[in-house]
């Protein structure tokens, strides 16, 4: 049941490719998460993330919109911060808002630095809106 579950979401493409290459055995043990993609290490993982967020969450203009409107809200990085403070992370998040947003949108007590909180929190508020509205000066 497993294995058959493990191969069912491999071919949906939801799971990291490090848990594809998982045994039954192993899929045991290794808890099974949506898009985790090592943020730090590189703007490649930050595009990563981002597709496969928004194949998980839908979006208008599919995943390379997502990767434009990050590119023009942070240039893809994930510290980058509006000159006032007020807007922080890829997605430039409302560093007013970030705390309930995070909590809302499954990213309780991660910084709005943290790239996958970002993006995940980013993605999922435009898919519900099914719009980039939030980031009309990019979208």
């Amino acid at each position: 049941m497993r294995r058959a579950l493990v191969a069912a979401l491999a071919s949906a493409s939801l799971l990291a490719p490090a848990v594809l290459t998982a045994t039954a055995a192993e899929a045991q043990t290794v808890p099974l998460r949506v898009c985790d993609y090592e943020w730090q290490r590189g703007t490649w993982h930050v595009k990563q993330l981002i597709r496969c967020a928004a194949r998980r969450w839908p979006v208008p203009g599919g995943a390379y919109k997502a990767i434009a409107v990050a590119d023009c809200e942070s240039a893809l990085d994930p510290g980058a911060q509006s000159s006032s403070g007020s807007y922080a992370g890829l997605f430039q998040q409302s560093t007013r808002y970030w705390p309930s947003r995070a909590t809302q949108y499954g990213q309780r007590d991660r910084s709005v630095f943290n790239g996958r909180a970002n993006i995940i929190v980013s993605i999922r508020m435009a898919h519900g809106a099914r719009s980039w509205g939030a980031w009309a000066g990019c979208a």
